[in-house]
């Protein structure tokens, strides 16, 4: 028997999804003879799929040019080849080198001069294009077009691609149970093996991301899961990994896992070190200064949420929400409202004013909080999400609570926090737990307000939220009388008013005009008063404060 050739060898790995094995043996094969057309297709795929992008863009812009130079050239390849690069210069950000792709695939389609099921892939980028200018019905009505020519060209990829576009659409013109519909068609083509390796792990990406939007979560665990599952069956796989485990942190946070979660983080920074697109990392770098946040850590929670902003995601509303813990609740206010004022749609308003409406609160601006919280019900009822539900509960609870309504609060809260518990939210439950004992305080209910701060405090103990188990402490401290005198820490007397209006939240102007004192010397008190706590922030001396009763 003729022992196989290297290229034999490259081909019988790509057939095993063995993407960086096949890889290596299509380029050598190609050193040894200049590899066929389909080859070179299959080199492209498997450096792509192995997270070699430089290969692979390399390789589609050889299919293009050597279909383009001869005279017995295929257009129809060439267009497909100019179409990918131009898809996947567009997802790395690289605009005007996508444009000038998509303008040459357009341009030999046309010379073709007949139908073909380029057509329909050539439409796909106009979708999108459509889609970034809001013009809704025309990326509809483009969408189906493409995936009528899919349908009449037997193309599975092109009519899943088409109809993930047209959910998207519905998602975004609020129209959610038809869009999900279409995303639930999607999977069903993906999980069940319809597609090319490079549209399936698209969709997977694609459907969890359009879930995750719009606080889907149900939909968004599962298809999650089974993305897991489609990249662990191919260990050489790298592209799409990145992006599952972040998913996977996501969800894993939310549902009270952060150890899992950020063990996952960090699996997804070392996968994206390998890309080339220096904007792929910015997520998970994000994911990991929430976990960070979350356990208290804030000097490394806002080291991360840096290099998140470094890499292109916009750190809000984590950074925010950082803020809020260091004490600069005006701080976070301005934040939040320049990235409201900036998000595009309801779905990337919703992802910011819970955030919002806490640091308005801690400022005083009830008004505003209102008129916040009335905004979040509304996209909460249009969602239909239950975990959107609970968030936007507990932000009209704590409005409720903030206006003097407590009786109406504690009913709001005790709704919220058991929706938010229903849907495997423990911090958010636990969060909502907190503000309903603050309810029950105001209504006189000492016993209310003890049960659900202890209930609180366990979970934040076994979640490891070192912040929110001393302001528990706090809260519970608050209602019963000192046994003893507190640990001032060898605090003087000037120190510890600082720290009591630090702790309150004000920031060290604020602290200087109402202790009459120059914002200078506010700043030497607060550095004496680090120094002796032996803390390194705001947050720290705040749980100080907290732990031995100083408020």
């Amino acid at each position: 028997m003729t022992p196989p050739t290297v290229l034999d060898q490259a081909r019988e790995h790509y057939a095993h999804k063995a993407w960086a094995d096949a890889r290596e043996g299509f380029l050598r094969a190609d050193e040894l003879e200049p590899l066929s057309r389909d080859d070179l297709w299959r080199l492209a795929w498997c450096a792509g799929l192995s997270g070699r992008e430089s290969i692979q863009l390399a390789t589609l812009e050889r299919i293009y040019q050597a279909e383009c130079g001869s005279d017995t050239g295929d257009a129809l390849q060439a267009a497909r080849a100019a179409f990918w690069l131009g898809s996947r210069l567009g997802a790395m950000g690289e605009a005007s080198q996508a444009s000038g792709w998509q303008v040459r695939a357009e341009r030999l389609v046309a010379r073709v001069g007949h139908d073909c099921v380029e057509q329909g892939y050539l439409l796909l980028a106009d979708v999108r294009g459509h889609l970034m200018a809001r013009d809704f019905s025309a990326a509809l009505e483009t969408a189906r077009a493409a995936e009528q020519i899919g349908v009449r060209f037997s193309d599975a990829d092109l009519c899943v691609f088409a109809r993930s576009l047209q959910g998207r659409v519905l998602i975004r013109q609020g129209e959610l149970e038809r869009g999900l519909k279409l995303l639930d068609e999607v999977m069903l083509a993906v999980t069940g093996g319809e597609l090319s390796p490079v549209l399936a792990g698209l969709m997977y990406c694609s459907s969890v991301d359009s879930c995750q939007s719009i606080y889907a979560i149900d939909r968004a665990r599962e298809w999650t899961a089974a993305l897991g599952r489609w990249c662990d069956a191919q260990p050489q796989l790298v592209t799409f990994t990145g992006a599952c485990m972040v998913s996977r942190a996501e969800v894993m946070q939310l549902g009270g896992q952060w150890p899992e979660a950020l063990a996952e983080v960090e699996q997804a920074e070392q996968r994206y070190l390998q890309s080339i697109d220096p904007r792929a990392v910015g997520e998970a770098h994000y994911r990991r200064a929430e976990i960070q946040r979350l356990y208290g850590d804030l000097a490394a929670a806002e080291e991360s949420y840096r290099q998140a902003s470094q890499r292109g995601r916009d750190p809000q509303p984590g950074l925010a929400l950082l803020r809020l813990a260091q004490g600069r609740a005006e701080t976070a206010v301005h934040a939040l409202r320049r990235a409201a004022g900036d998000a595009n749609d309801a779905f990337q308003r919703a992802k910011l004013w819970p955030a919002l409406i806490e640091a308005l609160l801690a400022t005083n601006a009830v008004e505003e909080a209102r008129a916040a919280s009335r905004q979040l019900d509304i996209v909460a009822q249009s969602f239909g999400s239950e975990l959107l539900h609970g968030l936007a509960g507990h932000a009209r609870g704590a409005v409720e609570l903030a206006e003097g309504n407590a009786r109406a609060a504690a009913a709001t809260l005790g709704s919220a926090s058991r929706g938010l518990q229903a849907v495997g939210a423990p911090y958010l439950a636990a969060k909502a737990r907190v503000t309903l004992a603050c309810a029950c305080q105001a209504l006189g209910d000492e016993d209310g307000a003890e049960l659900e701060g202890q209930a609180a405090r366990v979970v934040f103990c076994e979640l490891g939220a070192a912040l929110e188990v001393a302001a528990i402490d706090a809260l519970t401290a608050s209602a019963l009388p000192s046994a003893a005198a507190p640990d001032t820490g060898g605090l003087t007397a000037r120190e510890l008013e600082v720290l009591r209006l630090v702790a309150s939240g004000k920031t060290n102007k604020i602290i200087a005009r109402e202790l009459c004192l120059a914002e200078k010397t506010v700043d030497r008190h607060l550095s004496n008063i680090l120094a002796k706590l032996n803390v390194p922030s705001r947050a720290g001396a705040t749980a100080y404060a907290y732990q031995h009763k100083l408020l």
